[in-house]
């Protein structure tokens, strides 16, 4: 089973949704310790785990693409891709219409990595006796009983869930509220499911098997400074401003969103969400 269990002193970096702002996920990665402007290969101690969503809104989407190609090549152990909802554009018949294209070339780069295994669904990660699962999206206890059939193992979670990509596209990419702006369904996927309205409430009242880390979405407003969660879970959550981090403390563990919500323009103050160093 793929369960990552980072070395002593080793650092886990959780990356979150970058948007094609290739300057921002440079700048990121400088502050990590990622030599040459964040192009030079990974630090020996630094393992760096991103979510998906690394295209499209910002300027630069072939440029992401290709500063994170070098590091797949170079630091292909240490650097683990995860599929957004915006690589499944280039990877699947879209499930939803966008206003611009990436390069021919970079939609090559996509699809390879996704032929070769190097852009999966999950990761899963153990740190200090907690067990951590990181998709794009966040997994749902619908989704996690119904398809998954309710693993309790983080490691089986995420070994189901990047089988998904070879034998069950359609569950894997199922759709949630964010596609069509239907009603929120508990049981959406881990690709497209809602922060608040999906993965959390489909968790409220009951105990998480395993923490999680996710992108695609906050359940808290930015703009607005408000929840997109039940009054219930109000309670158990908090908010990292100057990170861009929401976490959610359930029974079990932690839901953890990392989507710093860039846009066209990219956020000003943002970071990965780093784990403790191995022990």
């Amino acid at each position: 089973m793929s369960l990552l269990r980072p070395l002593p002193g080793q650092r886990v970096a959780v990356i979150g949704d970058v948007g094609g702002h290739v300057d921002a996920l440079r700048a990121e990665l400088a502050r990590l310790g990622v030599p040459d402007d964040g192009a030079g290969p990974l630090p020996p101690d630094l393992l760096v785990v991103q979510v998906g969503d690394l295209i499209h809104r910002g300027p630069d989407s072939a440029g992401v693409v290709a500063l994170v190609d070098r590091h797949l090549q170079t630091d292909p152990d240490r650097w683990i891709q995860l599929v957004g909802n915006h690589e499944a554009f280039y990877l699947r018949r879209p499930q939803f219409s966008w206003y611009e294209r990436v390069p021919r070339s970079t939609a090559a780069v996509l699809r390879r990595w996704w032929a070769s295994g190097r852009m999966r669904p999950a990761a899963a990660i153990r740190v200090e006796g907690e067990d951590l699962l990181v998709s794009h999206a966040g997994l749902t206890r619908g989704f996690w009983q119904e398809v998954l059939g309710a693993p309790p193992d983080v490691a089986a979670a995420a070994d189901a869930l990047n089988a998904l990509a070879r034998t069950n596209g359609r569950a894997l990419f199922r759709p949630g509220t964010m596609v069509g702006w239907r009603d929120p369904d508990h049981g959406a996927g881990p690709v497209w499911a809602a922060a608040g309205t999906e993965v959390a409430a489909s968790w409220s009242g009951h105990r998480l098997p395993f923490s999680q880390v996710h992108g695609h979405s906050s359940a808290y407003n930015w703009e607005t400074g408000g929840w997109r969660l039940d009054d219930a879970l109000r309670s158990s959550a908090s908010v990292d401003d100057a990170a861009r981090h929401v976490v959610i403390t359930l029974p079990g563990g932690r839901l953890i969103g990392v989507d710093p919500g860039h846009g066209v323009a990219s956020r000003t103050s943002w970071r990965a969400f780093e784990l403790p160093d191995g022990q």
